[in-house]
């Protein structure tokens, strides 16, 4: 399990409370996680998810991943293998995603249609906090405009988005910088989509066990 890293300066409570309510009653937040920033609506609010679209300038038809707060979360929402659960216990909390078979409680718009969905548990306290509290996944997108380079700082959300979104929630810069890996465990042989914060070497590993 990769350890959680927590940033400074954090978030007032009274922002923190804030953030959460906004998520609950439909609205769309930009918070740090491990990674980058990313663009939060619940997925109990698909009018929230539609934003996201709209927000980003990002085609419909382009997925969007999935945060999870724990691995029990994960199993509400995607199908888990073997190979799954190695790799969710080995590297999560922390830089990697995983695209698998979808539930039907994830709702289309946030597949484009898809039988998949990519999800991660971020490594980072705050992002766990906010999850749990908002008490359901979140959409877990990278907070900039299609096209433009992932951010790890508040204020370079807002100079990309502005006051697009309903709430920038500040907690200090993103330790890694570096968005996440990326593995496709639908097929026969798994497959990196994209390197990220974890290794491929480090994957492979547990591929071909």
């Amino acid at each position: 399990m990769s350890p959680l890293k927590t940033e400074a300066p954090q978030p007032s409570p009274g922002d923190m409370a804030r953030a959460i309510e906004i998520l609950k009653s439909g609205g769309v937040i930009a918070m740090p996680t491990d990674t980058v920033y990313c663009l939060a609506a619940s997925l109990e609010h698909q009018e929230a998810i539609g934003r996201i679209f709209d927000i980003k300038g990002r085609a419909t038809t382009k997925a969007l991943p999935v945060l999870v707060a724990d691995v029990i979360q994960m199993r509400q929402v995607v199908e888990m293998n073997p190979l799954a659960e190695i790799l969710v216990r080995r590297f999560m909390p922390g830089g990697l995603t995983l695209i698998l078979p979808r539930k039907s409680v994830i709702p289309d718009i946030v597949t484009g249609g898809r039988s998949s969905v990519a999800v991660r548990i971020p490594g980072h306290t705050l992002a766990l906090y906010i999850i749990k509290a908002a008490g359901a996944p979140l959409t877990g997108t990278s907070a900039n405009l299609s096209g433009q380079g992932s951010v790890r700082e508040a204020g370079d959300v807002r100079t990309q988005l502005g006051n697009r979104v309903d709430m920038v929630l500040d907690g200090g810069c993103c330790p890694g910088g570096i968005e996440s890996t990326i593995v496709d465990l639908t097929t026969p042989q798994p497959t990196i989509v994209r390197e990220g914060a974890v290794p491929q070497a480090e994957l492979e590993a547990y591929f071909f066990k």
